[in-house]
């Protein structure tokens, strides 16, 4: 295969190997490693590339969705994204039904944390150029939070260290859903800081 050809077949700026569009034209390994180090591809994780020439026009929040199947960005990422907390992110923050993950490439950093898969629901899609963004919504990026550091949270301090915005809170929280979720969460402990998000 001709690099020309890749282009020609491949209609997204990122793409994995084993994408169905390649059938019958897949590169060899030595080829992406060849186009990767003369700067034609970007190197996302093991059998995923970028066209280097399409960085800009690439959202890292919608690689976060690609690279690693299901999940969603949620925890800081989506804290962030809707302002709840005030610190700046600097990773991709999601959750899967899977295993732990993390994968560092040109775009950043992105971390995958696992959650049951009964939790796993409560995301909105965003369209993109591309593709789409999965983020979690704001009640339920709280609550993923919360469950999974709730083993860190055990005082007023600890709950006040996380720094929530309060007035972003009362803007963006539906109070019926955060009921709603905290309910289909269950446990005493989350329930109680929970609680404390309602506005």
């Amino acid at each position: 295969m001709k690099y020309e050809d890749l282009q020609n077949n491949v209609q997204k700026p990122y793409f994995f190997v084993g994408d169905p569009l390649l059938s019958g034209g897949r590169p060899f390994h030595y080829q992406l490693s060849l186009w990767t180090k003369k700067g034609y591809l970007l190197r996302l994780k093991n059998g995923a590339y970028a066209f280097a020439r399409e960085k800009e026009r690439i959202r890292a929040e919608e690689l976060a969705t690609f690279l690693y199947e299901p999940s969603y960005l949620s925890l800081e990422s989506a804290l962030a994204w809707y302002g709840l907390i005030p610190e700046m992110v600097y990773a991709y923050v999601s959750v899967t039904p899977r295993i732990n993950r993390k994968y560092k490439n040109a775009f950043g950093a992105f971390l995958y944390r696992h959650i049951k898969p009964a939790l796993f629901w409560g995301y909105t899609q965003i369209k993109t150029r591309h593709g789409h963004i999965l983020m979690a919504e704001p009640e339920k990026a709280i609550l993923d939070y919360l469950y999974l550091n709730l083993a860190n949270i055990n005082s007023d301090d600890d709950f006040e260290n996380i720094r929530f915005n309060t007035d972003v809170m009362e803007e963006k929280i539906d109070a019926k859903k955060m009921q709603n979720y905290i309910a289909a969460f269950g446990g005493k402990k989350l329930e109680r800081w929970a609680m404390r998000c309602l506005p």
